[in-house]
């Protein structure tokens, strides 16, 4: 049955796995899959093979690699290319990621979360005076982490309308064409935007100075790395925390009973934003290309240049890891989750991620105790499966 499953697929609930991957859960915890292109490749499925893969250096994350599995058309279109931070392999990847750990370190974000507060109540003070009804994905979950990352990097915030709707081409525009002039336009834009803070004295506090000080002081810039590092930055600080945002909202929505003991009891916060993170699963299926064969217990072998992808809403919804996965449950340790991604290229910025989610929700719910969707929940849209999942629209009034 599972090597009849398509991947990606959409959703039929925002918060819940495609029904069409069940087969892959009762196959698991690894089974083929069939992309776009009718490209046959291997879906991981279950929780512990998935940690033991992630962390497997025979998997590789080179997106020139001329094997790497492509989910979608859009990227198809871009073609092979390096892709800083995601896209590649150690040492490479070592030594960007150790550019940037003191950015996002606990200190730095701990550092960061008076400005975070006042940037969520801002946003609050002005949706009170706007008065209901709002579209909460425009005027708060977008907003909160824009306005944040360009803060952090030192980006100005007066061109988010530029970067978010490129991004938002980018990763699910109407045509290949359409992404592949998105990232022209982001790489020109961050190009110029790079040359003007080198030609400078770069005096700046944000990242984007530091790290063009920081190549000056060991040797001649690296542009291209540095335009493809700050755009993965730029892109992935925003889009992800914002569709986590939204995402979060409507599932909390839809779970009053949950919701209640939130407000309750603010100190479930941390715990639930775990939670929340193995629930949702927003980036469901990392991608890997096997550079040697890798014998798998009970389930084959993975070939040399063969494509894995890491089903993330099934992994985080392993039994076996997760007792009734299905179930929202803020009092279950949670923090195993892959949400994050697992091993080498976990995510640089999870702990940025995980004070906006808090800050914002806590802030959210404390402010607007009346909050409700203005439409059935049914006919709330929502992002297709071969892209981050999320609200494309979050209708509500209080």
């Amino acid at each position: 049955m599972s090597d009849t499953v398509a991947f990606p697929q959409s959703r039929a609930c925002p918060y819940t796995p495609p029904t069409a991957y069940e087969p892959l859960r009762a196959a698991g915890p690894i089974s083929r899959v069939s992309l776009y292109d009718g490209r046959s490749v291997w879906a991981v499925t279950g929780h512990a093979l998935a940690r033991e893969l992630l962390t497997d250096p025979r998997l590789s994350s080179d997106r020139e690699h001329r094997s790497f599995p492509v989910t979608n058309p859009r990227i198809a279109a871009i073609g092979p290319r390096r892709v800083a931070l995601l896209g590649v392999d150690d040492p490479e990847h070592n030594a960007q990621r150790r550019m940037l750990i003191p950015g996002f370190s606990l200190k730095r974000v701990a550092a960061l979360r008076p400005a975070i507060q006042r940037t969520v109540d801002r946003l609050l003070d002005e949706l009170v005076e706007k008065g209901p009804p709002a579209e909460m994905v425009g005027a708060f979950a977008l907003p909160v982490p824009s306005m944040v990352i360009c803060d952090l990097l030192g980006v100005p915030y007066a061109d988010h309308d530029f970067f978010e709707e490129q991004s938002r081409i980018l990763l699910r525009g109407r045509s290949g064409e359409d992404s592949v002039r998105a990232r022209d336009r982001l790489d020109a834009y961050m190009g110029g935007l790079i040359d003007e803070r080198a030609a400078g004295p770069c005096d700046g506090d944000g990242l984007l100075d530091e790290l063009i000080r920081r190549g000056r002081a060991a040797g001649p810039l690296d542009r291209e790395e540095l335009i493809s590092l700050a755009i993965i930055l730029l892109i992935a600080g925003h889009e992800t925390t914002a569709n986590m945002i939204s995402l979060g909202v409507f599932t909390l929505l839809q779970h009053p009973e949950r919701l209640a003991e939130l407000r309750a009891d603010e100190s479930l916060m941390p715990a639930a934003i775990e939670e929340l993170m193995r629930f949702l699963s927003i980036a469901d299926g990392m991608l890997r290309v096997a550079v040697e064969d890798i014998e798998v217990e009970g389930g084959g072998t993975i070939r040399a240049d063969d494509g894995v992808v890491f089903a993330t809403s099934m992994i985080n919804r392993d039994a076996d890891a997760f007792p009734a996965p299905d179930a929202l449950d803020w009092s279950r340790a949670a923090r195993h989750h892959i949400g994050f991604g697992y091993g080498v290229h976990q995510c640089l910025g999870q702990n940025l991620a995980r004070a906006e989610m808090e800050i914002a929700l806590r802030s959210l719910f404390a402010r607007l105790p009346g909050l409700r969707l203005t439409v059935p929940a049914d006919q709330v849209p929502f992002k297709p499966g071969d892209t981050l999942q999320g609200m494309l629209e979050l209708p509500v009034a209080w």
